[in-house]
């Protein structure tokens, strides 16, 4: 039988409890066998300016360390750039093709999907996981990105990485945004300082 893994893929730039509530809902909405988190190297819709790819990485493996069910994947650092979700499904597909994969994110970036691009293939290659927002409507969400669209429940948590970078610069302190064995990774390193 064919196993069903969810790819859920950002620069966690750094990793944070949401990242970590999301992927929580993300397994425990049995739509999935297992979850993949892939470290996107350098998006390209995002700037250059970020920390260093193997940084990021052992911030990630701390932060999820021990979740049952979930692996760190190094996958887009090895594609060609720049890193295409497209060409990462297709890539996995051809590897594994005895495996069904569910591409996974927040409804916040659904809301923007449509500007992604290779939006279109990428709904031909997968079916996509949203994390539900409360009181969130799909109005602007063309009908072809919902029909292949799987909603799950999730309360999100008001975080993320660009603020966290900001109160690290102003010297506040994160901890109650940020996995433990992170924070002593980036005080230790120094990062976002």
């Amino acid at each position: 039988m064919s196993r069903r893994i969810g790819l859920f893929g950002g620069t966690f730039d750094p990793v944070h409890n949401g990242h970590l509530s999301i992927a929580h809902s993300f397994l425990e909405s049995k739509l999935i066998d297992e979850l993949w988190v892939l470290l996107t190297p350098y998006p390209p819709h995002k700037s250059q300016d970020q920390t260093d790819y193997d940084m990021r990485l052992l911030m990630l493996r701390e932060a999820f360390s021990g979740i049952q069910n979930l692996s760190i994947k190094t996958i887009e650092n090895e594609l060609p750039k720049p890193s295409y979700s497209v060409q990462t499904i297709r890539y996995l597909k051809k590897k594994h093709p005895n495996q069904t994969y569910l591409y996974c994110m927040g409804e916040d970036s659904l809301a923007y999907f449509h500007t992604w691009k290779y939006y279109e293939e990428i709904l031909e290659e997968c079916e996509l996981i949203v994390a539900r927002r409360p009181g969130e409507t799909h109005t602007e969400v063309e009908d072809k990105i919902l029909k292949r669209t799987h909603f799950v429940d999730h309360t999100p948590l008001d975080i993320s990485s660009s603020e966290i970078r900001k109160k690290i610069a102003r010297g506040s302190s994160i901890s109650d945004q940020v996995p433990e064995e992170v924070v002593k990774v980036i005080e230790k390193e120094q990062l976002y300082s």
